[in-house]
Protein backbone atom coordinates (compact mmCIF):
# COMPACT_ATOMS: atom_id res chain seq x y z
CA UNK A 1 0.00 0.00 0.00
CA UNK A 2 1.45 3.54 -0.88
CA UNK A 3 0.94 6.64 1.59
CA UNK A 4 2.04 10.55 1.02
CA UNK A 5 4.77 11.15 3.27
CA UNK A 6 4.52 15.09 4.07
CA UNK A 7 7.47 16.32 5.95
CA UNK A 8 7.84 19.70 7.77
CA UNK A 9 11.54 21.31 9.08
CA UNK A 10 10.11 23.17 12.16
CA UNK A 11 12.06 23.61 15.69
CA UNK A 12 11.46 21.23 18.91
CA UNK A 13 9.44 24.44 20.76
CA UNK A 14 6.69 23.83 17.31
CA UNK A 15 6.66 19.95 17.28
CA UNK A 16 3.92 19.22 19.34
CA UNK A 17 1.56 21.58 17.98
CA UNK A 18 2.69 21.26 13.94
CA UNK A 19 1.95 16.96 15.12
CA UNK A 20 -1.17 18.22 16.18
CA UNK A 21 -2.00 20.02 12.90
CA UNK A 22 -1.10 17.12 10.90
CA UNK A 23 -3.55 14.41 12.56
CA UNK A 24 -6.08 17.77 12.51
CA UNK A 25 -5.28 17.41 8.92
CA UNK A 26 -6.25 13.71 8.48
CA UNK A 27 -2.76 11.86 9.15
CA UNK A 28 -3.07 8.76 9.93
CA UNK A 29 0.30 8.39 11.77
CA UNK A 30 2.80 11.10 12.46
CA UNK A 31 6.87 10.82 13.21
CA UNK A 32 8.88 13.29 15.32
CA UNK A 33 12.57 13.48 15.02
CA UNK A 34 14.78 16.04 16.95
CA UNK A 35 18.19 17.05 16.81
CA UNK A 36 20.72 15.08 17.40
CA UNK A 37 23.41 17.16 18.48
CA UNK A 38 25.84 16.19 21.32
CA UNK A 39 25.33 19.92 22.32
CA UNK A 40 22.61 18.85 24.32
CA UNK A 41 22.15 17.74 28.02
CA UNK A 42 21.29 14.19 28.60
CA UNK A 43 20.25 12.29 30.58
CA UNK A 44 22.89 9.10 31.61
CA UNK A 45 21.99 7.93 35.01
CA UNK A 46 20.71 4.49 33.50
CA UNK A 47 23.32 3.83 31.34
CA UNK A 48 23.19 5.55 28.02
CA UNK A 49 26.05 6.57 26.00
CA UNK A 50 25.88 9.42 23.72
CA UNK A 51 29.29 9.61 21.85
CA UNK A 52 28.08 10.72 18.03
CA UNK A 53 25.53 13.13 16.82
CA UNK A 54 22.21 10.98 16.38
CA UNK A 55 21.23 12.43 13.25
CA UNK A 56 22.42 15.22 11.21
CA UNK A 57 18.97 17.77 12.29
CA UNK A 58 20.81 21.38 13.77
CA UNK A 59 20.43 21.96 17.11
CA UNK A 60 16.84 23.22 18.10
CA UNK A 61 15.40 22.05 15.18
CA UNK A 62 13.59 18.85 14.21
CA UNK A 63 11.63 16.87 11.60
CA UNK A 64 8.36 15.99 11.72
CA UNK A 65 6.34 13.60 8.86
CA UNK A 66 2.46 12.73 8.80
CA UNK A 67 1.21 9.87 6.40
CA UNK A 68 -1.74 10.48 4.10
CA UNK A 69 -3.61 7.75 2.19
CA UNK A 70 -2.96 7.57 -1.49
CA UNK A 71 -6.54 9.18 -2.56
CA UNK A 72 -5.94 12.57 -0.21
CA UNK A 73 -5.21 15.61 -2.46
CA UNK A 74 -1.36 16.69 -0.86
CA UNK A 75 -2.06 20.06 -2.31
CA UNK A 76 -5.28 20.97 -0.66
CA UNK A 77 -3.38 19.65 2.86
CA UNK A 78 -0.39 21.87 2.55
CA UNK A 79 -2.99 24.64 1.47
CA UNK A 80 -4.48 24.16 4.47
CA UNK A 81 -1.77 23.33 6.70
CA UNK A 82 1.34 25.92 5.94
CA UNK A 83 -1.46 29.22 7.16
CA UNK A 84 -2.36 27.16 10.20
CA UNK A 85 1.34 26.79 11.03
CA UNK A 86 2.63 30.34 9.99
CA UNK A 87 0.11 31.56 12.49
CA UNK A 88 1.74 29.87 15.47
CA UNK A 89 3.70 32.92 15.58
CA UNK A 90 1.04 34.68 16.90
CA UNK A 91 0.58 32.45 19.20
CA UNK A 92 4.07 32.80 20.60
CA UNK A 93 5.63 29.93 19.28
CA UNK A 94 8.36 30.06 16.39
CA UNK A 95 7.86 27.02 13.73
CA UNK A 96 11.38 28.35 12.13
CA UNK A 97 12.12 27.46 8.94
CA UNK A 98 8.32 25.67 8.28
CA UNK A 99 9.51 24.16 4.67
CA UNK A 100 6.83 21.58 4.25
CA UNK A 101 7.49 18.88 1.12
CA UNK A 102 6.14 15.53 0.41
CA UNK A 103 6.34 12.40 -1.44
CA UNK A 104 4.86 8.85 -2.01
CA UNK A 105 6.30 5.92 -0.07
CA UNK A 106 5.42 1.93 0.59
CA UNK A 107 3.86 1.12 3.88
CA UNK A 108 6.52 -1.14 5.26
CA UNK A 109 8.90 2.21 4.99
CA UNK A 110 7.41 3.68 7.59
CA UNK A 111 4.88 1.50 9.44
CA UNK A 112 7.14 -1.13 10.68
CA UNK A 113 11.03 0.32 9.67
CA UNK A 114 10.88 2.34 12.99
CA UNK A 115 10.15 -0.47 15.16
CA UNK A 116 14.19 -1.32 14.88
CA UNK A 117 15.32 1.97 16.51
CA UNK A 118 13.04 1.42 19.96
CA UNK A 119 14.49 -0.54 22.43
CA UNK A 120 13.69 -1.21 26.12
CA UNK A 121 15.10 1.81 28.39
CA UNK A 122 15.25 2.18 31.87
CA UNK A 123 13.66 5.55 32.23
CA UNK A 124 13.99 5.69 36.40
CA UNK A 125 15.20 3.84 39.03
CA UNK A 126 12.60 1.22 39.13
CA UNK A 127 10.93 1.38 35.28
CA UNK A 128 11.87 0.16 32.37
CA UNK A 129 9.88 0.95 28.94
CA UNK A 130 10.06 -2.25 26.75
CA UNK A 131 8.50 -2.70 23.45
CA UNK A 132 5.79 -5.85 23.04
CA UNK A 133 8.13 -6.86 20.27
CA UNK A 134 11.58 -6.88 22.45
CA UNK A 135 12.68 -9.69 25.03
CA UNK A 136 14.04 -8.41 28.30
CA UNK A 137 14.80 -9.99 31.48
CA UNK A 138 14.60 -7.39 34.51
CA UNK A 139 17.77 -6.65 36.36
CA UNK A 140 16.19 -7.20 39.38
CA UNK A 141 13.02 -7.75 41.49
CA UNK A 142 12.55 -4.17 41.77
CA UNK A 143 12.61 -3.10 38.39
CA UNK A 144 8.58 -2.66 36.83
CA UNK A 145 8.53 -3.61 32.80
CA UNK A 146 6.08 -1.34 31.37
CA UNK A 147 5.11 -3.19 28.27
CA UNK A 148 4.32 -0.60 25.12
CA UNK A 149 2.98 -1.03 21.86
CA UNK A 150 2.66 2.69 20.40
CA UNK A 151 1.78 2.47 16.97
CA UNK A 152 2.28 5.04 14.58
CA UNK A 153 -0.31 7.35 16.83
CA UNK A 154 1.89 7.82 19.21
CA UNK A 155 5.16 8.18 20.41
CA UNK A 156 7.65 5.85 22.06
CA UNK A 157 7.73 6.85 25.58
CA UNK A 158 11.23 7.96 25.45
CA UNK A 159 10.48 11.44 25.38
CA UNK A 160 12.28 13.79 28.05
CA UNK A 161 8.58 15.25 29.26
CA UNK A 162 7.69 11.18 29.39
CA UNK A 163 10.59 10.54 31.34
CA UNK A 164 10.21 13.45 33.81
CA UNK A 165 7.35 12.70 35.00
CA UNK A 166 7.11 8.76 35.59
CA UNK A 167 10.26 10.30 37.78
CA UNK A 168 7.97 12.41 39.39
CA UNK A 169 5.65 9.76 39.94
CA UNK A 170 8.47 7.16 41.39
CA UNK A 171 9.84 9.91 43.81
CA UNK A 172 5.54 10.94 45.42
CA UNK A 173 3.47 7.30 44.75
CA UNK A 174 4.03 6.08 48.45
CA UNK A 175 1.37 3.70 47.46
CA UNK A 176 -2.27 3.21 47.77
CA UNK A 177 -2.93 6.82 45.77
CA UNK A 178 -5.82 7.42 43.63
CA UNK A 179 -4.33 9.59 40.44
CA UNK A 180 -5.89 11.14 37.52
CA UNK A 181 -3.98 10.95 34.21
CA UNK A 182 -5.13 13.90 31.85
CA UNK A 183 -4.32 13.59 28.31
CA UNK A 184 -3.23 10.12 28.64
CA UNK A 185 -2.37 9.42 25.16
CA UNK A 186 -0.68 5.93 24.90
CA UNK A 187 -1.47 5.05 28.65
CA UNK A 188 2.07 5.47 29.88
CA UNK A 189 2.29 6.94 32.90
CA UNK A 190 -1.34 5.37 34.05
CA UNK A 191 0.42 2.08 33.76
CA UNK A 192 3.53 3.44 35.45
CA UNK A 193 1.63 4.78 38.23
CA UNK A 194 0.22 1.48 38.76
CA UNK A 195 3.25 -0.42 39.23
CA UNK A 196 4.45 2.07 41.02
CA UNK A 197 1.89 1.46 43.73
CA UNK A 198 -0.95 3.78 43.07
CA UNK A 199 -4.74 2.22 44.10
CA UNK A 200 -6.04 3.07 40.92
CA UNK A 201 -5.72 5.74 37.77
CA UNK A 202 -8.53 7.15 35.76
CA UNK A 203 -6.89 8.17 32.56
CA UNK A 204 -8.65 10.89 30.28
CA UNK A 205 -8.28 12.19 26.84
CA UNK A 206 -10.47 14.09 24.62
CA UNK A 207 -8.94 11.90 21.50
CA UNK A 208 -11.04 8.86 20.86
CA UNK A 209 -7.70 7.19 19.43
CA UNK A 210 -5.65 8.09 21.98
CA UNK A 211 -8.37 6.46 24.58
CA UNK A 212 -8.00 3.02 22.13
CA UNK A 213 -4.53 3.13 22.46
CA UNK A 214 -4.07 3.62 26.29
CA UNK A 215 -6.88 0.89 26.44
CA UNK A 216 -4.83 -1.52 24.60
CA UNK A 217 -1.76 -0.34 26.88
CA UNK A 218 -3.72 -1.19 29.74
CA UNK A 219 -4.66 -4.41 28.70
CA UNK A 220 -1.14 -5.30 27.48
CA UNK A 221 0.15 -4.61 31.14
CA UNK A 222 -3.21 -6.55 32.71
CA UNK A 223 -3.88 -3.59 34.91
CA UNK A 224 -7.75 -3.43 33.21
CA UNK A 225 -8.87 -3.78 37.29
CA UNK A 226 -7.19 -0.69 38.58
CA UNK A 227 -7.22 1.81 35.18
CA UNK A 228 -9.99 3.04 34.08
CA UNK A 229 -9.76 4.89 30.36
CA UNK A 230 -12.44 7.71 29.40
CA UNK A 231 -12.96 9.47 26.53
CA UNK A 232 -13.23 13.14 28.52
CA UNK A 233 -11.61 16.59 30.01
CA UNK A 234 -10.68 16.97 33.94
CA UNK A 235 -12.94 20.26 33.19
CA UNK A 236 -16.16 18.33 32.55
CA UNK A 237 -15.47 15.51 34.82
CA UNK A 238 -15.59 17.86 37.38
CA UNK A 239 -18.19 20.05 35.94
CA UNK A 240 -18.02 23.43 34.20
CA UNK A 241 -18.55 25.32 31.09
CA UNK A 242 -16.87 25.26 27.60
CA UNK A 243 -14.11 28.13 28.70
CA UNK A 244 -10.76 26.60 26.85
CA UNK A 245 -13.09 28.41 23.58
CA UNK A 246 -12.20 31.82 24.51
CA UNK A 247 -8.67 31.24 24.90
CA UNK A 248 -6.04 31.56 22.55
CA UNK A 249 -5.10 27.86 23.07
CA UNK A 250 -8.48 27.04 22.54
CA UNK A 251 -8.26 28.64 19.14
CA UNK A 252 -4.96 27.43 18.33
CA UNK A 253 -5.58 23.57 19.21
CA UNK A 254 -9.40 23.15 18.88
CA UNK A 255 -9.43 18.99 19.97
CA UNK A 256 -8.49 20.44 23.46
CA UNK A 257 -11.48 22.50 24.16
CA UNK A 258 -14.00 20.52 26.42
CA UNK A 259 -16.41 18.75 24.41
CA UNK A 260 -19.33 18.19 26.66
CA UNK A 261 -20.32 21.67 28.61
CA UNK A 262 -21.93 20.98 31.89
CA UNK A 263 -23.65 23.02 34.85
CA UNK A 264 -22.82 21.14 38.04
CA UNK A 265 -21.26 17.87 38.96
CA UNK A 266 -20.32 14.78 36.90
CA UNK A 267 -23.07 15.47 33.69
CA UNK A 268 -21.13 13.32 31.10
CA UNK A 269 -23.22 10.23 30.06
CA UNK A 270 -19.79 8.18 30.09
CA UNK A 271 -18.19 9.63 33.17
CA UNK A 272 -22.19 9.61 35.96
CA UNK A 273 -21.55 8.50 38.82
CA UNK A 274 -17.77 8.03 40.28
CA UNK A 275 -17.98 4.43 41.16
CA UNK A 276 -17.31 3.76 36.91
CA UNK A 277 -14.25 6.44 37.49
CA UNK A 278 -11.95 4.26 39.59
CA UNK A 279 -11.09 6.82 41.58
CA UNK A 280 -13.34 8.85 44.11
CA UNK A 281 -12.85 12.63 43.95
CA UNK A 282 -10.97 14.58 45.51
CA UNK A 283 -7.96 12.75 44.52
CA UNK A 284 -3.88 12.97 45.77
CA UNK A 285 -2.34 12.88 42.87
CA UNK A 286 -3.16 14.71 39.18
CA UNK A 287 -0.23 14.13 35.96
CA UNK A 288 -0.60 15.78 32.37
CA UNK A 289 2.07 15.37 30.33
CA UNK A 290 0.53 17.59 27.71
CA UNK A 291 1.00 21.19 25.93
CA UNK A 292 1.76 24.06 28.12
CA UNK A 293 -0.36 26.71 25.98
CA UNK A 294 -3.01 23.48 27.32
CA UNK A 295 -1.74 23.46 30.82
CA UNK A 296 -2.72 26.73 31.97
CA UNK A 297 -6.18 26.09 30.74
CA UNK A 298 -6.90 24.15 33.29
CA UNK A 299 -5.15 24.79 36.75
CA UNK A 300 -7.95 26.01 38.34
CA UNK A 301 -9.66 22.79 37.88
CA UNK A 302 -6.45 20.54 38.78
CA UNK A 303 -6.56 22.35 41.78
CA UNK A 304 -10.50 21.86 42.91
CA UNK A 305 -9.64 17.92 41.70
CA UNK A 306 -7.10 17.71 44.20
CA UNK A 307 -7.13 16.94 48.21
CA UNK A 308 -5.45 19.58 50.59
CA UNK A 309 -1.55 18.05 50.33
CA UNK A 310 -2.06 16.83 46.76
CA UNK A 311 0.26 16.66 43.85
CA UNK A 312 0.12 17.98 40.43
CA UNK A 313 2.87 16.98 38.33
CA UNK A 314 3.03 18.51 34.52
CA UNK A 315 5.05 18.37 31.23
CA UNK A 316 5.30 18.84 28.27
CA UNK A 317 6.66 21.81 28.36
CA UNK A 318 9.65 23.58 26.46
CA UNK A 319 11.70 25.84 28.27
CA UNK A 320 10.58 29.45 26.85
CA UNK A 321 6.88 28.25 28.23
CA UNK A 322 8.39 27.42 31.75
CA UNK A 323 7.81 31.05 33.14
CA UNK A 324 4.01 30.75 31.83
CA UNK A 325 2.94 27.66 33.59
CA UNK A 326 5.02 28.99 36.42
CA UNK A 327 2.54 31.89 36.76
CA UNK A 328 -0.54 30.05 36.07
CA UNK A 329 0.23 27.40 38.64
CA UNK A 330 1.12 29.64 41.28
CA UNK A 331 -2.11 31.76 40.61
CA UNK A 332 -4.30 29.16 40.94
CA UNK A 333 -2.56 28.63 44.57
CA UNK A 334 -0.43 25.91 44.12
CA UNK A 335 3.01 25.85 46.01
CA UNK A 336 6.03 25.34 43.69
CA UNK A 337 8.04 21.90 44.90
CA UNK A 338 10.13 21.08 42.18
CA UNK A 339 10.99 21.96 38.60
CA UNK A 340 12.97 19.20 36.91
CA UNK A 341 14.34 19.92 33.44
CA UNK A 342 15.56 17.42 30.96
CA UNK A 343 17.64 18.54 27.42
CA UNK A 344 14.98 21.66 26.46
CA UNK A 345 12.08 20.27 28.58
CA UNK A 346 10.59 21.72 31.41
CA UNK A 347 8.43 19.36 34.60
CA UNK A 348 6.48 20.78 37.76
CA UNK A 349 5.39 19.25 40.42
CA UNK A 350 3.81 21.56 42.63
CA UNK A 351 1.05 21.03 45.87
CA UNK A 352 -1.87 22.44 47.16
CA UNK A 353 -1.98 24.20 50.02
Amino acid sequence: MLWHELTVHTTEEAQEMISNLLYEAGAGGVSIEESGTLNKARDTRYGELYDEPLNDIPEGEAVIKGYYAESVSMDDIIEELAPRVAELRGFGIDPGKALISWKTVDEDDWAHAWKQYFKPLRVSDRLTIKPTWEEYTPADAAEKIIELDPGMAFGTGTHPTTALCLRALEKHIKGGEEVIDVGTGSGILAVGAVLLGAKSVLALDLDPVAVNSARENVALNRLQDKIAVKESDLLSLLGGGERALDTAAGEMWPSARPGHPVEDGVDSPDLAGQAELGVVLPVKIVVANILAEIIVLFTDDVYRALQPGGIYITSGIYKDKEELVEKALMSSGFEIMEVSREEDWVAFTAGKR
